[in-house]
C-alpha cells in the first residue's frame, strides 16, 4: 500500500478544520489540490455546506470538476478559513509564496482571512527566508526597466519567468512575474517587502508576513504537526 505524500497527510489534516457553514478561500498549487480532494469528500460523506472562493483559474476548474460550490467575491466580506501552500516558512511564520504565480490573489485572499491555514511538508520549514527564489509580480508594460531596476538594487539575478515551452509567463491577471535569486538570508522581510512594493512597476511581493494563523506541517511517515501563531496585538 502506497503511503499519502505529506503534502497529501497534511492537507487533508487542514481541512478537518473547516466546519459546516464556513466561507472557505482555496489556494493555488499542488497542496491546495488536495486540500480540494479532501474538501470535496467531507462534503460528500458529511454534507457540510461551504461557499469557496479558489485564487486560480486552475484551482477553480478542479473544485468545478469535483463539486464544490463556488461564489464570487461581491459576496463574501470575510473568509473563515483559507487553505494554502507555501515555498518557505520562517519561525515567525513569514513566508515566501508564488512559486505557482498566484501570489497576488493569494494575499488578497489571505489578508480577508480569519484563519489562514498553511499546508507544508517539513522541508519548507527554514531557519531564514531566501534560499527559495522570490517572486514579484510586475506590470507587463516597462518589464524589463522593473527587472533592471531590481537588479541594480540588490545586485541580485533577476529573471522572467516562463512556461515550460520557454514562452513568456503571465499570471492570470495577464501580469508578469519576475523571481529574484537571493540565495541568502533575507533579513527582516516586512522590510524588504515594502521596499520592494517601492519601485514602479511592482505590483506584489511574494513575501507575506503576518497573514499566517496555523502551520500544518507533515513528513512522509504521515506524522502531522500543528503548529499556532502567535496572537496577533491589537
Amino acid at each position: 500500500m502506497t503511503l499519502p505524500s505529506a503534502k497529501q497527510t497534511a492537507a487533508t489534516r487542514a481541512v478537518d478544520f473547516i466546519q459546516d457553514g464556513m466561507t472557505v478561500g482555496l489556494g493555488t498549487g499542488s497542496t491546495a489540490a488536495y486540500a480540494v480532494i479532501a474538501l470535496a469528500r467531507r462534503i460528500s460523506q458529511e454534507r457540510i455546506k461551504v461557499r469557496c472562493v479558489p485564487t486560480s483559474n486552475g484551482t477553480e476548474a478542479m473544485a468545478q470538476s469535483h463539486g464544490i460550490p463556488l461564489t464570487s467575491w461581491r459576496e463574501v466580506d470575510q473568509f473563515d478559513i483559507t487553505i494554502d501552500g507555501a515555498d518557505e516558512v520562517d519561525p515567525a511564520f513569514c513566508m515566501i509564496k508564488g512559486g505557482g504565480g498566484a501570489l497576488l490573489r493569494e494575499k488578497i485572499v489571505a489578508y480577508s482571512t480569519t484563519m489562514e491555514i498553511i499546508v507544508v511538508d517539513q522541508s519548507k520549514i527554514v531557519a531564514a527566508l531566501g534560499a527559495f527564489p522570490l517572486p514579484v509580480v510586475v506590470c507587463p508594460f516597462g518589464w524589463e526597466s522593473t527587472k533592471r531596476h531590481l537588479e541594480c538594487a540588490y545586485k541580485r539575478n533577476v529573471t522572467r519567468r516562463k512556461n515550460a515551452d520557454g514562452s513568456d509567463f503571465f499570471s492570470d491577471d495577464g501580469l508578469a512575474v519576475l523571481d529574484i535569486s537571493f540565495r541568502s538570508p533575507l533579513g527582516d522581510p516586512h522590510a524588504l517587502e515594502t521596499e520592494i512594493k517601492g519601485i514602479p512597476g511592482v505590483l506584489e511581493v511574494g513575501i507575506f508576513v503576518g497573514l499566517c494563523q496555523r502551520l500544518v506541517i507533515a513528513d512522509e511517515s504521515g506524522n502531522v504537526e500543528i503548529r499556532d501563531a502567535a496572537p496577533r496585538k491589537s
